[in-house]
């Protein structure tokens, strides 16, 4: 895929200073680490290397991606190595794609309580299915899953819900048999609908009761508790969505499929169009719209843009990609592996890199083929945070 025109490097670094001045004393930590990341990425801020042709001595410099989880541009080559990694996972059945997602009077509460509700969130939608799974009178199986949190809608608003991907069966509860779901059909959305609300809704009041959730703003009533629960009230009536989407072609399209969710960050680069000092374009699709063309151009006044983008930094150190049921970390390997006896198959082929290789995606570059000549490339010479390389190549030639 070509590089972009415009990226969000060059906003930040162009009206990035302005807006931190502006919004001095509002803007917290991760969000700041962000943008500064986000503007030394792939720059001589981080350093690189110099890697050169053995065959025609052609010379190119590639600096060191920041590796932040909500860059853009290095998402894309952390997904692929995801990829690569997750292959040996596979298992030959259906897989299924579920999403839950927070009613809007939820959603403003979790963006005040970050880590406590979007952790909520994760383990009430995991034990929603876990629980409905083992459910004889459903599944009747131990199932595993990979849970992904999305706090964005198209337009970067705040939208808060996960994408969940389900291998379609699970273990017998001794562990003997592989129990599959119905072609085509995992578990009744209305069951899981019904168990997510309350578990939610029940972990929701003991964060209250705890006194882990803080309000401010509009929402500084809810601190009282008569008048939180008279705010959770008719959210134990409504219907909350949970969406069921149709299952995979097959294996092989699952890791892509999954990749384009747990790498992806508010905005990709390739959906802005433009950006000056008073607006931002980009590009949005418009789910209202049932038929016909989706995509629509957006326009934001160039603060809204950047304060939309940051009000989805996650809290320092939460993790929102998880692994539960025969999935879970500890005791993944053991459990695919009776899996695969119980199926009778063998493991999908194996092409996942080594962890040095998985570790510095920068020396990628290394080992493409030289783009002149198709030679081998090796690297000549690494350069530390703010150096110039003494070998240096033509600026056209440089690594983007």
């Amino acid at each position: 895929m070509p590089r972009p025109k415009l990226e969000i490097a060059d906003i930040f670094r162009a009206y990035g200073p302005a807006y931190r001045q502006a919004h001095a004393g509002h803007l917290n930590l991760p969000q700041l680490k962000v943008m500064s990341a986000i503007e030394t990425c792939r720059t001589a801020a981080l350093g690189g290397h110099v890697a050169a042709c053995t065959k025609c001595g052609h010379q190119h410099i590639a600096y060191n991606s920041c590796r932040n989880r909500h860059c853009p541009k290095c998402q894309g080559a952390t997904a692929r190595d995801w990829i690569q990694a997750g292959m040996e996972d596979l298992l030959p059945v259906e897989y299924f794609h579920v999403v839950f997602t927070l009613p809007a009077q939820i959603a403003d509460i979790a963006y005040q309580n970050k880590a406590a509700v979007y952790g909520l969130l994760l383990k009430a939608s995991a034990q929603t299915l876990l629980t409905i799974a083992a459910d004889p009178k459903h599944l009747g199986a131990r199932i595993g899953m990979t849970s992904v949190l999305h706090t964005w809608g198209s337009a970067m608003t705040h939208h808060p819900h996960v994408h969940v991907i389900v291998p379609g069966g699970g273990l017998s509860a001794d562990g003997t048999r592989w129990i599959a779901c119905r072609p085509g059909f995992f578990l009744p959305v209305k069951v899981l609908s019904r168990l997510f609300r309350r578990l939610f809704l029940e972990g929701l009041a003991r964060l209250h009761k705890a006194g882990k959730l803080t309000f401010f703003g509009n929402l500084s009533e809810l601190a009282g508790p008569d008048t939180f629960q008279a705010h959770l009230a008719p959210l134990r009536k409504a219907d909350w969505v949970v969406y069921a989407k149709p299952p995979f072609g097959g294996p092989e399209a699952v890791l892509a499929y999954l990749s384009r969710y747990t790498h992806r960050v508010a905005i990709s680069n390739h959906r802005l169009i433009s950006a000056d000092a008073g607006t931002v374009a980009f590009r949005w699709k418009d789910y209202r719209i049932k038929r016909g063309d989706r995509m629509k151009i957006m326009r934001l006044p160039t603060a809204e843009f950047i304060r939309r983008f940051l009000i989805h930094v996650l809290p320092s150190g939460f993790h929102r990609i998880r692994h539960a049921g025969f999935l879970a970390n500890g005791i993944r390997r053991n459990r695919i592996e009776t899996i695969r006896c119980l199926l009778d198959a063998e493991p999908e082929p194996g092409t996942s890199p080594g962890e040095g290789e998985r570790d510095n995606p920068a020396d990628l570059d290394a080992h493409k083929p030289c783009p002149k000549c198709g030679g081998a490339m090796i690297i000549i010479e690494t350069f530390s945070r703010g150096q110039t390389p003494k070998s240096r190549a033509p600026p056209w030639e440089e690594a983007a």
